[in-house]
């Protein structure tokens, strides 16, 4: 059997990938076999360099659940970035060179294509390199590798043990070069705004208090963490006290090293720092961040329009809060009713133990009641289980108010669902229920999950993503629950909005910060008078903001994008619309860009209407 050669005008469109571009035929005609065949070789050649990425970086290894370099730390030198390149330049020749796109398979077309835009961006985006701030209040290496061994780095045996202290003794060595990076960035005129120090430095000694560094009676984070994994190990005593000797000695040594130097480094340069918030202060500034939020969004939208589109998504949320406002019977201004819901009592949890062990009994509980629910809205579900779990002490004043960590690949680890209860102020109940639905079920759990768990797709898209799918499915997953029958009372709906209208804000306040020079006050300002959240949350929102730029933008114009191609599929099928169908749609291709998802949405649509 052969099929007429289609010839496929790969148009990467900007930063979006166009699949949907006309094709013509040609009289020549191609087998079946030649199809497979190229297919076949693509495939094989997408194995070959994600192996070959995973052979690069141990700490990957380990989040696969792989132990090849388990006693390693990854390198983050400049050599490594240009290897990288390089890498990725040789990769461009081969599949521009060496790859008969006509002989593809559909399925492996979209790779090819999803693939080589990847590659193209990463080719691109070099001379942006040093355009970050390696270490934040976000994220970094001082809190990031102690996080990564205390979430990732299983200790099985003896060998694992050893690999453990073998990191440890990496640290000195990760740390010295970070702080090269660090320097290589404040000579193009790159460093973080005052603000960040503080909190870097913080969290750099955090990990320095208790045994061995001094002589209190607790043992640090990761001696805690160490010895607890040792201690469960079915070995004699001599053994597991040579093994935390030995890893004690890594800590007074390497690691203290390591963070003494950071922090030494860093007292110094916020002596040099200002007060500067936006990404235009950077080398070709505007450049960068024009880029970015393409990047981030996969869409061609500019600042300015992302701008507009969040100050009409404020004004229409408000609406619809006055209205919820109204039904409950309370009297006075929009902006009092968000004051009653800061401050009245019975919207919080005690800032003691006790009461954060019952917000994450009650995180557990809604996430338990959508997981009975599942087959109503979906026919695809993971096989990865999820927890729920407190952010550790160590980080939790400067991270982020919840996250997801996508399970082990090879099933050894669940999904994890993050609560950060430093401030029980910022953690009211009436949020519970959107922030659960958000980063659990049906949110970031079932998306990645799934993904990573897909059959016949190239590993690259099975732990790749695009942050305006993955971010704008976890905004679409808080919305709905509530066409099933959750949020029941009107303040548990109120706070779905409230989650909905802070992401509109984050539209508005990320390109002002970025593209029209707002201050961090400014942006503060900004949702503490358009939001019922807490200072805390719009001081920690705005400087995520500022050192991850055009990353927030991602939210709100997936969710709409997604919104827009589910009425657009049930407006074109009526009564054969099925939202289970459509969220198999979206979710059984792995993280796709915007445009090609409704690529994907309209075969859906046209397939059905065939069928009926």
């Amino acid at each position: 059997m052969k099929r007429p050669i289609l010839k496929v005008s790969l148009v990467l469109c900007a930063i979006t990938v166009c699949l949907s571009c006309k094709t013509e035929t040609s009289e020549t005609t191609i087998s079946d076999a030649e199809i497979s065949a190229e297919s076949k070789k693509v495939n094989d050649f997408f194995q070959k360099t994600f192996d070959q990425r995973v052979d690069l970086n141990p700490e990957f290894q380990t989040r696969l659940g792989i132990k090849k370099d388990y006693g390693k730390l990854s390198d983050n030198s400049p050599e490594a970035e240009a290897r990288d390149l390089k890498i990725d330049e040789d990769i461009l020749v081969w599949l521009t060179d060496s790859v008969n796109v006509d002989a593809l398979s559909e399925d492996v077309l979209l790779s090819y294509t999803l693939y080589k835009q990847r590659i193209e961006n990463s080719i691109n985006d070099y001379k942006f390199r040093l355009h970050n701030y390696p270490v934040n209040q976000m994220h970094g290496a001082q809190s990031g590798k102690p996080a990564f061994l205390i979430n990732m780095h299983r200790i099985d045996d003896v060998a694992d043990a050893e690999a453990y202290i073998s990191r440890l003794n990496g640290f000195e060595g990760y740390f010295s070069q970070l702080v090269e990076n660090l320097k290589a960035r404040e000579e193009i005129g790159v460093m973080p705004p005052e603000f960040v120090y503080d909190k870097v430095i913080q969290d750099s000694k955090n990990i320095l208090e208790g045994q061995p560094f001094d002589n209190s009676d607790g043992q640090s984070t990761l001696l805690k963490d160490f010895s607890k994994k040792v201690n469960a190990l079915d070995i004699d005593v001599v053994e597991k006290t040579r093994l935390e000797n030995s890893a004690k000695e890594a800590l007074l040594t390497s690691v203290k090293s390591a963070y003494d130097g950071l922090v030494t480094f860093m007292e110094a340069q916020k002596l040099r720092a200002n007060t500067d918030d936006g990404a235009w202060k950077f080398p070709d500034g505007e450049a960068f961040y024009n880029n970015a939020i393409q990047r981030t969004t996969t869409t061609d939208l500019t600042a300015d329009e992302i701008h507009n589109i969040g100050l009409a998504e404020v004004e229409r949320i408000h609406k619809e809060m006055n209205a919820i406002k109204e039904a409950v019977g309370f009297e006075g201004t929009l902006q009092d009713f968000f004051q009653f819901m800061k401050t009245d009592k019975q919207f919080y949890y005690s800032e003691d133990q006790e009461g954060k062990d019952a917000y994450l009994a009650k995180a557990v509980h809604i996430i338990d009641s959508m997981k009975t629910r599942l087959d109503e809205i979906f026919i695809t579900k993971p096989k990865s289980d999820i927890m729920v779990k407190a952010v550790e002490a160590f980080r939790e004043k400067s991270a982020g108010k919840a996250f997801y960590n996508r399970p082990a690949a090879d099933g050894s680890r669940p999904g994890i669902y993050y609560a950060n209860l430093y401030d029980m102020a910022a953690m009211p109940t009436y949020q519970m229920e959107a922030l659960a639905y958000h980063e659990g079920i049906p949110g970031h759990h079932m998306q990645l999950a799934i993904q990573q768990e897909l059959e016949d797709v190239p590993m690259f898209r099975k732990f790749g993503g695009y942050t305006a799918y993955t971010e704008g499915w976890g905004l679409y997953s808080e919305y709905v629950p509530k066409e099933m029958g959750f949020y029941a009372n009107p303040y548990s709906d109120f706070g779905r909005l409230a989650m909905e209208l802070w992401r509109a804000c984050r539209l508005v306040v990320d390109t002002g910060i970025h593209a029209k020079k707002w201050t961090r006050e400014d942006g503060i300002a900004y949702y503490t008078e358009n939001t019922p959240n807490a200072e805390s949350d719009a001081v920690k929102m705005v400087e995520r903001h500022i050192v991850m730029p055009g990353q927030a933008t991602a939210y709100k114009i997936g969710m709409l994008k997604i919104l827009e191609l589910r009425k657009k599929a049930n407006d074109a099928l009526g009564d054969a619309f099925d939202v289970r169908e459509f969220h198999e749609v979206v979710l059984s291709h792995g993280a796709i860009p915007l445009n090609v998802l409704e690529d994907f949405v309209d075969d859906y649509i046209a397939s059905k209407n065939e069928n009926s």
